[in-house]
């Protein structure tokens, strides 16, 4: 398809799987546009690279080589609202209009496609896979839901004998997907908004998996109720996990399976989450005859996801930035910093992600932060939803059982973080609570030097 297109237009570039996609047409050749509600690091990078982009949703401002229906592409995320003026004026000029899961699944088509999903660890799997991949220098390219440390981007390109690719459940995209291997790391009940039960969910990822070639291969977590090569830590698993040790910032742990054992592992990141996600890339790597050595060795440089349990400092305050804002990661999150730091004060900054998720997850949200000594929220960040009635921060906080609890204003998150007396601090949520962390960090480095 992408072949009868001169000019593409994402409508949402600066999404982090939009700006995947950006970024490939951009690698082959393509004129690319786009627009975005605010300029961030990912629409300046694209900007950068060469891409188009405006900031506001005067259409006359559309460049002219975009408004040919011939040569334009048009691609769109679902999180775009339907009454956004750019969408239906390439809608209502009858563009051809592609939603971004359709258009990834189009680049995979024919190709060798690995697709990871599940709720939670789909991307740092697919961030640890891709640096597996460069390192052995494997002819492949990695749409991926997060900025990977190392390489300072979602896509990787080297090649497209190999797609590698984060297959998300949100708005059942990765139904579009037919992949030759799928990795599911866990699922878990999210998007209420989009499914109505568990079930939806469940069926969901059964349906994903159905779509497996049927040559092709399934890895899964061991505690998920699907067919499949099984990781985890129980020792039943084909792939598990064995004599594992936490440290502040690695983690050190075998690996057996049934062909051995991959002993001594030290892999650059904390928690038990993070273990079994460098556990689901070593099973996937292993099904691709790539070494234990080699696996071993990336899984020991591999230099992380950007907010996915990030040390943004660790003297004079310790401050740990973390994508969580669904209870189980939260959980795993306070598990982790539990282990490394059991005798230290942890204060939790989260902000709530959408109000549909808030809503759906109230209790067990309040029951999860509650473990914390000292809990910070901000409003809730909307993202793609309009406010439900009733439903608000404040709600959330009253539920909260613990003493030191306070609801803020993002323009005092750095005075109330001041007066802490806790020695950890842990950012949490999906919205734009990232670009208040190095605020926090110079705040906290610039009031120790006085």
């Amino acid at each position: 398809m992408l072949n009868n297109y001169k000019h593409i237009f994402f409508v949402g570039i600066g999404g982090i799987g939009m700006s995947s996609l950006a970024l490939y047409c951009l690698k082959k050749g393509k004129y690319v546009g786009g627009y975005d509600r605010q300029k961030t690091y990912i629409t300046t990078n694209l900007e950068n690279q060469g891409a188009n982009i405006q900031y506001t949703t005067k259409t006359s401002l559309i460049p002219i080589n975009f408004k040919f229906v011939e040569s334009t592409l048009v691609i769109y995320t679902p999180a775009i609202p339907r009454n956004n003026l750019i969408f239906n004026f390439f809608k209502s000029n009858k563009f051809k209009i592609l939603k971004r899961s359709d258009f990834l699944g189009s680049i995979t088509k024919n190709k060798f496609c690995i697709a990871i999903a599940g709720t939670h660890g789909k991307t740092t799997t697919a961030s640890i896979l891709s640096h597996i991949f460069f390192e052995n220098n494997l002819n492949f390219s990695s749409f991926i839901g997060g900025i990977m440390e190392k390489y300072e981007t979602n896509f990787i390109y080297r090649g497209e004998d190999i797609i590698l690719v984060e297959a998300d459940e949100f708005d059942r995209s990765f139904l579009s997907l037919k992949p030759n291997i799928a990795c599911v790391t866990s699922i878990d009940i999210d998007h209420l908004d989009i499914y109505k039960s568990s079930n939806e969910i469940i069926n969901s990822f059964q349906e994903f998996i159905s779509n497996v070639d049927s040559s092709g291969l399934i890895l899964k977590q061991y505690d998920l109720n699907i067919d499949g090569i099984s990781f985890g830590f129980n020792e039943n698993a084909d792939f598990h996990i064995k004599n594992y040790r936490n440290f502040d910032d690695f983690s050190l742990f075998d690996i057996i399976y049934s062909e051995g054992k991959c002993a001594n592992i030290k892999f650059n990141m904390s928690g038990m989450h993070n273990a079994l996600n460098a556990l689901a890339a070593f099973s996937v790597c292993k099904n691709m005859n790539l070494s234990d050595l080699t696996i071993k060795k990336s899984l020991n440089n591999f230099k992380g996801v950007k907010r996915r349990f990030s040390y943004v400092l660790k003297y004079p305050k310790i401050i740990i930035d973390d994508y969580a804002h669904h209870p189980t990661e939260i959980s795993a999150v306070y598990q982790s910093l539990l282990s490394i730091y059991p005798q230290k004060k942890i204060l939790a900054i989260f902000q709530p992600h959408l109000f549909s998720r808030t809503k759906d997850f109230m209790d067990d949200f309040a029951e999860k932060l509650s473990k914390f000594n000292e809990v910070i929220l901000l409003d809730i960040y909307p993202a793609r939803e309009q406010e439900i009635k009733g439903i608000n921060s404040n709600k959330l906080l009253q539920k909260i059982n613990i003493e030191n609890k306070n609801l803020v204003e993002k323009n005092d998150l750095s005075k109330h973080i001041m007066k802490s007396k806790c020695d950890v601090i842990v950012i949490m949520g999906a919205g734009d609570i990232a670009d208040e962390v190095s605020l926090i960090k110079n705040e906290i480095l610039i009031n120790h030097e006085l």
